[in-house]
């Protein structure tokens, strides 16, 4: 092939190629919010995902994260093992839920920082409850998830009582000290690891 052929044949494969350079993907989540739809998808659920994301931050909340098509699990299993932060926001309805303890149960295990949000609803209060269409492992795990977030200190709210903005703030403010502190155990982390190879180097 002679260089004007190759020339001509370099000129009609470029765009081909340039068409086919996959997108950058984008960034992990900051935050996952794990929440039960019919108590709180309307309320805390999504003023915290405006406030949050009003901040600059990115949070996941499946109704403003996913489109219609997208596969739960295909979505929700690698937003959780990518964020820094949940919120676990427990609710009266949240122990029916497969899809809201499964989330939770993820959290636990890849030991993300979780932050309790208990609203309408008091620690003690939350139960599995086996409807015969779980299996013996997914119980045992729920509910070890469960104990798990009793043990965490967390917030509370009242739906009824309580002041929204105020209770707003607080969950923002705890998000941020979170991921402040995450990204302060990453360098002291990334200090020791350089000084041990620093040492350690021939």
């Amino acid at each position: 092939m002679d260089s004007k052929t190759l020339a001509s044949s370099t000129k009609i494969l470029c765009p081909i190629v340039t068409r086919v350079i996959p997108q950058n993907p984008k960034p992990p989540h900051d935050v996952f919010i794990n929440h039960r739809g019919v108590d709180t998808k309307r309320t805390i659920a999504g003023l915290l995902f405006q406030h949050l994301s009003n901040l600059g931050l990115n949070p996941f909340l499946d109704s403003k994260s996913m489109k219609p098509g997208d596969k739960l699990y295909e979505k929700i299993d690698p937003a959780i093992m990518g964020c820094r932060v949940g919120i676990a926001l427990f609710s009266p309805h949240y122990c029916d839920s497969y899809f809201c303890l499964h989330e939770l149960a993820l959290m636990m295990e890849s030991k993300k920082k979780v932050i309790p949000i208990f609203c309408d609803v008091k620690p003690s209060e939350l139960r599995v409850k086996d409807n015969g269409s779980w299996s013996p492992k997914d119980l045992q795990k729920f509910n070890r998830a469960i104990e798990e977030a009793k043990n965490i200190v967390g917030l509370t709210f009242d739906t009824a009582k309580g002041d929204w903005a105020e209770f707003v703030k607080s969950a923002t403010d705890s998000v941020l000290q979170s991921l402040h502190e995450i990204e302060e155990d990453d360098k002291y982390v990334t200090k020791k690891i350089t000084k041990y190879y620093d040492e350690n180097s021939s």
